[in-house]
């Protein structure tokens, strides 16, 4: 889910006529738009225009036995409602629940830092748990060691600037935020490490998702993006407390391949490629991996507004003041002139499709414990297995295509919690619009005993609402409804077996038991209200958008648009509500 942007109201009269007419007519995406800059060489246009339009609206909708039925195919649209047929008139402001308890609610700005997305960290210090929850330049810190007592240690925003990352404040240098981290214990220093990605900014201002003003047709705003200065890598830090004033800066590093010298590259200026993407995979050892786009040749996508694939790098932590790369991987397709394979994606000009890592890799078990494989998730790539053994020599074992799911986020998370148990991941993308305007985003079972030969066994089951909601289907509650990510390898605490929690949304927190495979059930859930009293309109619809569990004191946190909630749950053991009995340090598998 987008946020509204300023851009909207300036964009909107100029692209209105001109994106009415493209959406009813695919494959007019070549109208004449802002041409006042050459065609950029690395922005992959290999098929003949194929944007989908809009859908029929008699297509989809509710059934005469209360399901829905999703459209086929629709284009980039997140920032419209798309209203059907015994859809809500109003949004849910009731919640719901099973087999879980609220332990704790927190509502308002001081537990929103983004209403559309959040990461979160656990560290512990002095017998006392933090809970981080930012979104770049928006982050807080609370004490959440009595759960229900959770107090906010700080609040950093760029509020006073109108949030523009090129200037610096009180809170921010100029180019500086909270890029999303991994936190792990590092036995070399004694102490906390955070490697914060910092990637290309996706709430852009110079290209639109519709032409003329998309990439395709706006070589102008292409080229204004180029110019962005600002770092593209991540950032090392030793903590040595919770606050931002604790953060001892060790490295700054560009995964920008023109650099000189990765270490010491200068975010004033512009640097090629996307950054590190989301959070990287570390677990306070030797190894650690990266989605990323090294250069501006990365960029086999159709996304209308993001210019690069991402594929992975290794990289050597054994100091973590230097870290050293090891090894590129892409697949055939991601790079300028692989067009051969490109050709061969059936998204290929489609206009709409995330082609590319949103994720790093997903490891079952650290290199450093004998892991051997990781999956990727790949968007319209599907899923690769690789074997990162030496992971100086990044191999593919396998590739998996998934079925085409356009528009929407066609693959995004892995679940790799059961694949030690029973071979089994998790695989899924997740919905970009409201009222359920794209394909059922589904949670796939892929076998991967073999792992070169992965294969889809089933999908988990769809969640339902309960009979007192007054409707029979999610995507009626309004809003976006689908999976967005079990959290992260980040929780503290060993995950439990055959249990998977799902932020999904206005379904809410979903727990699923696959403890049998072949039989996979929803066992919990909690459903909050679709907005509170703080949240902006605009917001409404983005509802549930993130689950955090601490898995050593059984407790879940929604992370949703309007506050926070402390969950607990029959499913998940006795919650310990008090200071944990041993200190978070490093994930644990």
């Amino acid at each position: 889910m987008r946020r509204p942007t300023r851009r909207n109201a300036v964009l909107a009269t100029l692209v209105a006529a001109a994106a009415t007419a493209t959406l009813l007519a695919p494959g007019t995406s070549g109208a004449a738009g802002p041409a006042t800059a050459a065609p950029d060489p690395d922005v992959v246009d290999v098929c003949a225009d194929r944007r989908p339009g809009p859908a029929d609206p008699g297509a989809y909708g509710t059934q005469l036995d209360g399901t829905f039925r999703h459209p086929s195919l629709t284009p980039v649209d997140e920032e419209s409602e798309h209203p059907f047929p015994g859809r809500e008139a109003e949004y849910d402001t009731r919640s719901y629940i099973k087999n879980m308890k609220v332990e704790a609610a927190y509502e308002g700005a001081d537990f929103t830092p983004d209403y559309f997305h959040t990461w979160q960290n656990v560290v512990d210090f002095d017998g006392r748990r933090y809970l981080f929850q930012y979104d770049r330049s928006e982050g807080r810190v609370y004490d959440i060691t009595d759960v229900k007592k959770v107090k906010v240690v700080e609040k950093l925003s760029r509020e006073d600037v109108g949030g523009d990352e090129t200037r610096a404040n009180g809170d921010w240098a100029a180019h500086d935020y909270w890029g999303a981290s991994t936190v792990q214990w590092s036995a070399k220093l004694g102490a906390y490490v955070m490697v914060q990605s910092f990637e290309s900014k996706r709430q852009i201002s110079e290209l639109s998702d519709h032409p003329p003003l998309d990439k395709y047709n706006n070589p102008e705003g292409v080229r204004k993006l180029r110019e962005k200065p600002g770092l593209k890598g991540f950032k090392v830090y030793r903590l040595d407390g919770p606050r931002k004033k604790d953060w001892k800066l060790l490295a700054t590093v560009s995964t920008d391949a023109t650099q000189a010298d990765p270490l010491r590259s200068d975010p004033a200026t512009a640097q090629q490629g996307s950054g590190s993407i989301d959070v990287p995979h570390w677990t306070g050892g030797k190894y650690m991996f990266l989605a990323t786009a090294p250069d501006d040749t990365y960029s086999g996508t159709e996304y209308p507004t993001n210019l690069h694939s991402a594929g992975y790098q290794s990289w050597d932590m054994s100091d973590p003041a230097h870290p050293r790369l090891l090894d590129t991987w892409h697949l055939p397709g991601q790079r300028t002139g692989e067009d051969a394979a490109y050709r061969k994606n059936p998204r290929c000009g489609n206009r709409t499709s995330w082609m590319g890592a949103r994720m790093p890799l997903f490891l079952p078990k650290p290199v450093e414990q004998g892991g051997r494989y990781a999956f990727a998730a790949m968007g319209g790539y599907g899923l690769t297995v690789l074997d990162v053994s030496d992971p100086a020599d990044l191999r593919t074992v396998a590739h998996l295509d998934l079925p085409e799911s356009v528009a929407g986020t066609e693959g995004d998370n892995i679940d790799v919690s059961q694949y030690e148990k029973t071979g089994m991941i998790y695989y899924s993308g997740y919905p970009l619009t409201e009222d359920c305007y794209e394909p059922y985003k589904d949670v796939y079972q892929i076998d991967v005993r073999d792992p070169a030969r992965p294969r889809v066994v089933g999908t988990l089951p769809r969640p339902v609402p309960p009979r007192t909601a007054g409707f029979t289907d999610y995507c009626q509650r309004r809003g976006s409804f689908g999976p967005k990510r079990t959290g992260y390898y980040t929780n503290p605490g060993k995950h439990d077996a055959g249990l998977l929690g799902y932020g999904f949304y206005n379904a809410g927190v979903q727990f699923f038991d696959v403890s049998d495979p072949a039989d996979p059930e929803i066992a919990a859930y909690f459903v909050p209200k679709a907005y509170g009293r703080d949240t902006a309109e605009y917001a409404y619809g983005n509802q549930t958008h993130g689950v955090y569990v601490e898995w050593d004191r059984n407790i879940a946190w929604a992370l949703t648009n309007h506050g926070i909630y402390a969950l607990s749950s029959k499913v998940l053991g006795k919650p310990d509500l008090d200071a944990p009995a041993k200190p978070f340090r490093t994930s644990e598998f």
